[in-house]
């Protein structure tokens, strides 16, 4: 028995020193657990349907049976189990969850609790299943994530595997609630890992791949939407498909303006956070009862609205009413996602648009079922700040060439205009706000986390503003440097001089008694402060095209407490990222 358990111990330990095998492996396996992980999350969806209202179908076809009294009261109900659900057992389950997701890899190495998944798939459910608008895909985006984790924590894999893993996750979540095995892939290496390495690209294939075969053995090949054929009717459609860009845009922006901003009145409500949720389904169940298409996911409006069964001013009024429904949902501290609002406000807002492009300009635009397609693609990239996973989504939806065209101006101006008017997307605010500044990428991510007042030589060679020119040959012949700050009387810094600035006058000695160092010193003077991070003291060297910065005192602006070099910044984070590496090892 020794030497075959001897045998058995070298084989796992050469599979596990394998990385390209052992993550293909893992990978598959990810993916069948998130598949599987996305049917059973959907059918409790439905279960939990079923149990407050004793249908299975879309709620918008059978809403007008349901006494308004249970529209109103069910949702409340809902929050009362949700509530104390998340509270007592997981709270990071409340909300989207992506950007717990995203936190997990950026800052805990991918470490997710074992109990998420389960409290997210019963919370979530609960909250779709009693009418609470939120989306599915967020929630199965952090089941899966937390899947990939659990078993790379069982395994006892390294940092940049886990990262790995969790993508896997994430990857088997989004392929199986879309049907879409491509999106399923960019998504988690655009928005949650946030680079698009080779050596991570082949395992979240695999998952996405895996994941969604069960999702389409159970749920068939048909995509998420019931999307008709579309067609561009004529060029001129590029300019209103330019303008429905810009205003989905500021759609987003609005989204995500009312989305936290509800958040907060919820949060100053004086109450245990646990029954929130009981509020915000009372306030959902008023949505359900005057327009009931706000429901849960909407999946079956998106697709009234892509089949242009939608009048024009219910398209606007579901604009606005799903937004704040969403926000009310969510803010309120019930569980559920924000992707499928997007696509959903998008496609509202696409379907408005596009019935006045095409009651203005009939004959040269298409109707508005086309537009709101276009308009899923759009909010949804400029919320997320994530083009190619919108563009890809909305690709892989139609199954055809004929919409990536439009497809692609309207999700790229969006994006635009949403990543110009908003620092954030709408999972990383949720992070900035509690002063978490994710960064794409592991060296910007290690360059963050090392401060100018580390890094910087205390040192420092100044001359006064008067000093006469010969003196300032002397100062640089006697001290060495490239650079002297100037200091006025109160030895605040006014200006720097480099060897340059006064290399022009050397040929003329007679100037060395007339010039002084105010007249030959650049000014203003690019600093930076010792609370800043040596990647803001990269970018500022590299915009000023210098090699060398004074550091000034935040408090005293102007007082020069040392100066900070590139070479010392790039020593700073060879050593990080080799104690990184010696770590995750």
């Amino acid at each position: 028995m020794e030497p075959v358990a001897g045998r058995l111990n070298g084989f796992l330990v050469g599979f596990k020193s394998n990385d390209y095998l052992f993550l293909s492996v893992l990978a598959v396996a990810i993916g069948v657990l998130g598949g599987y992980g996305a049917v059973l999350f959907r059918l409790a969806i439905a279960f939990f349907q079923w149990l407050f209202y004793q249908r299975w179908a879309d709620f918008v076809t059978f809403a007008a049976s349901v006494p308004w009294y249970y529209k109103l009261f069910f949702p409340a109900v809902g929050g009362a189990v949700v509530g104390p659900l998340i509270h007592m057992l997981a709270r990071e389950a409340k909300g989207a969850g992506v950007a717990e997701v995203m936190e997990a890899v950026a800052i805990r190495g991918g470490h997710i609790r074992y109990r998420v998944t389960v409290v997210k798939i019963l919370s979530s459910a609960v909250t779709l299943g009693c009418g609470g608008s939120a989306g599915r895909e967020g929630p199965i985006i952090q089941i899966g994530s937390a899947i990939g984790s659990s078993v790379g924590q069982v395994l006892r894999v390294s940092q940049d595997r886990m990262r790995t893993l969790v993508g896997c996750g994430a990857a088997a979540g989004i392929a199986a609630t879309f049907n879409t095995p491509i999106a399923g892939v960019i998504f988690p290496l655009e928005v949650i890992l946030g680079e698009f390495g080779v050596s991570t690209f082949s395992p979240l294939v695999l998952s996405s791949v895996t994941a969604t075969v069960i999702s389409r053995h159970y749920f068939g090949e048909a995509p998420a939407f019931i999307v008709p054929s579309y067609q561009m009717v004529s060029l001129w459609e590029f300019l209103f498909y330019a303008g429905l860009g810009l205003l989905l845009g500021l759609t987003a922006l609005l989204f995500m303006i009312v989305f936290y901003r509800t958040g907060d009145l919820f949060d100053r409500i004086p109450l245990p956070q646990y029954l929130k949720p009981i509020i915000g389904g009372l306030c959902m169940g008023v949505f359900i009862i005057v327009l009931p298409h706000t429901f849960g996911s909407g999946y079956g409006s998106i697709d009234l609205a892509l089949a242009d069964e939608l009048g024009m001013w219910l398209l606007l009024a579901l604009v606005l009413a799903k937004m704040l429904a969403t926000s009310i949902t969510l803010g309120s501290g019930m569980s559920g996602g924000v992707i499928g609002p997007s696509l959903y406000l998008g496609a509202m807002a696409g379907g408005f648009f596009g019935s006045v492009v095409h009651a203005l300009f009939p004959s040269v635009s298409a109707g508005s079922g086309a537009y709101a397609l276009v308009g899923m693609g759009g909010l949804m990239a400029a919320a997320t700040h994530a083009p190619i996973s919108a563009i890809l989504v909305i690709f892989e939806l139609t199954s055809g060439y004929k919409v990536i065209l439009p497809l692609m101006v309207v999700c790229i101006l969006s994006t635009l205009v949403a990543t110009h008017l908003q620092k954030g997307n709408i999972f990383t605010l949720r992070l900035i706000r509690r002063g978490i500044h994710l960064r794409r990428g592991r060296d910007t991510a290690i360059m963050r986390n090392i401060l100018v007042q580390d890094v910087m030589v205390p040192e420092v060679r100044t001359v006064p503003e008067n000093t006469f020119l010969s003196d300032l040959i002397q100062a640089f012949q006697g001290w060495n440097v490239s650079y002297l700050g100037v200091v006025d009387a109160n030895q605040k810094l006014c200006g720097i001089i480099s060897f340059r600035d006064i290399r022009q006058v050397l040929q003329e000695p007679q100037m060395g008694h007339l010039i002084v160092a105010k007249d030959v010193a650049t000014s203003p003077v690019v600093t930076v402060q010792p609370n800043e991070n040596i990647e803001a003291a990269l970018r500022k060297m590299g915009l000023a095209g210098v090699s060398q910065l004074p550091v000034v005192a935040q408090n005293d602006e102007g007082r020069v407490l040392g100066v900070i070099h590139d070479r010392d910044i790039m020593a700073a984070y060879n050593r990080a990222a080799l104690a990184m590496e010696e770590k995750r090892a």
